[in-house]
């Protein structure tokens, strides 16, 4: 991979690819890389989940990538702008870790799982099938998302590297 078709997606962040180009994004922790595809026409979105909910925004100008909700409209209609089909995109996911370990039952500390489900709400609002994840455990990610062949690469510490 050259520099030249690396597109990277920060925290909070999305971004699209057509025909060519890996979207990478690093630091999955509890957040969640949402990846969708739309193979005929070779177009590629990436988006960093941070939080479930725009509900909870507290910013003066939102960031709309930060949250599941709002992200996800917006990767779609980004996509849609290239030449992509939203009847036609299958998605992939990644990270929504439980990084750390609290006592209790508390709904809050839950970010990673309840950031998982927020995304899978949003791809079913949408009738996105979901055809790959590598979710949940309690350690972090970097993902690759290739444009060409829809093959998201994750590299994780504990796990070395997979390919879903």
């Amino acid at each position: 991979m050259t520099q030249d078709n690396l597109i990277k997606v920060g925290m909070a962040d999305l971004n699209v690819a057509h025909h060519t180009g890996v979207l990478k994004t690093t630091g999955l922790g509890s957040c969640v890389g949402v990846t969708l595809y739309d193979s005929r026409a070779k177009v590629a979105g990436m988006a960093h989940v941070m939080l479930p909910s725009s509900e909870i925004a507290r910013e003066g100008t939102m960031n709309i990538a930060k949250y599941a909700d709002t992200a996800i409209p917006e990767l779609i209609a980004r996509m849609e702008k290239l030449g992509a089909s939203v009847n036609k995109l299958e998605a992939k996911l990644a990270g929504g870790a439980q990084m750390f370990a609290f006592a209790g039952n508390n709904d809050t500390m839950r970010i990673g799982p309840r950031n998982v489900e927020s995304c899978k709400e949003m791809l079913n609002k949408y009738k996105i099938p979901i055809r790959a994840e590598d979710t949940g455990a309690n350690y972090g990610r970097t993902i690759e998302f290739h444009t060409e062949t829809g093959i998201l690469v994750i590299r994780s510490v504990q796990l070395g590297v997979k390919e879903i």
